[in-house]
């Protein structure tokens, strides 16, 4: 069996190996083509072009790297045409994966299956019945999404979601990271700013403003701010003017596999935690903290988003669990004054995080913590959707 896979950015490469990982369990004699990072290529992927050309294609970039980025479809198209792979399995990144797949259905009949699901019940709802068009089948990281792809025609298996995959920490990885940072028996509070500079711009001066209330009734607490790589330095800068002497946990100089642990520590060891909307919220929820989300944006992008955004709701453990435990203040309601006060309501009151805590495990459980890893998943429903027998 050969799998043409492509990748283009650091969460994607995960979802890949582990999808291959799945597949070589499944399909020994299973060959590997495409683009893909590290991760991939220690599942035995020789990448054709380093996937770091891709992930460097961001919103700010794009425009002066047209004409690279359609050299790169071009030449991956035919690769694909070339090798007449059994699929075609693109993840993610769909400006490059998805023009990738078009073309190839264009001019074959090569299978091509998507992994990760746009967010059409969000927004953009269209976008599932483009896909079809070009897609045969995709696989959801979340249990609500298959039915809008379905209603476009497309097959859609959800596989479960990577984050119940992290190992969750024990009382003594917790104890270790407490000696290791100085922090003794003290609460702690969690403080994530976003890990876009954009994002820490904005969100900084509020959160630090909400921490005063807080830290007034309990100055005993610490705060600990976890920071991204690419914005380190400026986190580090940005809580110079927070209250309470707050520890920022700088990834740089760690491995990912030594950052990713202490941070799932300091998870773990916090009593709440103050974050920006994204998928830190399933992080948290997998260690069960109990949480404030809070964003903002500029006023033409929030006039924008208001309008075509279709939710209730943007924090992904109230999406997955059908709760609302989960207090949220976006756009126009991020300010100080409410942030602080729900910060203050979930360190005050029990039943608050009680709350909390049960919308947490219905998330885990709805995304796949106690079936079969989200890899081993996927392999599966690549390998039914190709007619082949499953173990």
């Amino acid at each position: 069996m050969r799998v043409f896979v492509l990748a283009g950015e650091a969460s994607g490469d995960r979802l890949g190996a582990a999808a291959m990982q799945g597949l070589k369990t499944l399909v020994p004699d299973v060959t590997f083509d495409g683009i893909g990072g590290g991760a991939m290529q220690a599942e035995g992927l020789t990448s054709r072009f380093p996937m770091e050309e891709l992930s460097v294609m961001g919103l700010a970039e794009v425009l002066p790297r047209v004409p690279q980025l359609k050299r790169r479809i071009a030449q991956t198209v035919q690769w694909v045409l070339e090798t007449k792979p059994d699929v075609l399995l693109t993840i993610d990144s769909p400006d490059f994966s998805l023009r990738v797949a078009r073309r190839v259905r264009e001019h074959s009949d090569i299978r091509c299956v998507h992994y990760v699901a746009p967010t059409v019940w969000a927004w953009r709802a269209g976008r599932a019945a483009k896909m079809a068009k070009h897609v045969d089948q995709v696989l959801a990281l979340f249990p609500f999404e298959p039915p809008y792809m379905e209603a476009e025609g497309l097959r859609c298996d959800f596989v479960g979601h990577p984050v119940v995959t992290e190992p969750v920490p024990g009382a003594d990885d917790i104890a270790a990271f407490r000696a290791a940072e100085g922090l003794g028996d003290a609460p702690l509070l969690l403080v994530l700013p976003g890990s876009r500079r954009g994002e820490v711009s904005r969100l900084a001066p509020v959160f630090g403003e909400a921490l005063r209330p807080v830290l007034k009734r309990h100055p005993e607490m610490r705060v600990v701010v976890p920071a991204a790589a690419g914005v380190a330095g400026a986190v580090i800068e940005a809580v110079r003017s927070w209250p309470g002497d707050p520890l920022v946990l700088d990834p740089r100089g760690l491995t990912d596999a030594e950052a990713g642990a202490r941070k799932r520590a300091a998870f773990a060891a916090a009593e709440a935690a103050l974050a920006a909307s994204g998928t830190v919220s399933l992080e948290l929820a997998s260690t069960a903290t109990p949480m404030v989300i809070a964003y903002d944006m500029n006023w033409l992008t929030w006039q924008i988003a208001s309008r075509m955004v279709r939710l209730d709701s943007v924090t992904l453990v109230n999406l997955v669990s059908k709760e609302k435990a989960i207090p949220e203040f976006i756009g126009p309601a991020c300010r100080p004054e409410p942030v602080s006060k729900a910060l203050l309501t979930l360190v005050d009151d029990p039943a608050a995080r009680a709350a909390q805590h049960e919308a947490m495990r219905l998330t885990m459980d709805a995304l796949g913590r106690r079936d079969d890893p989200p890899g081993l998943r996927a392999a599966r429903a690549i390998l039914d959707g190709l007619g082949r027998a499953v173990v």
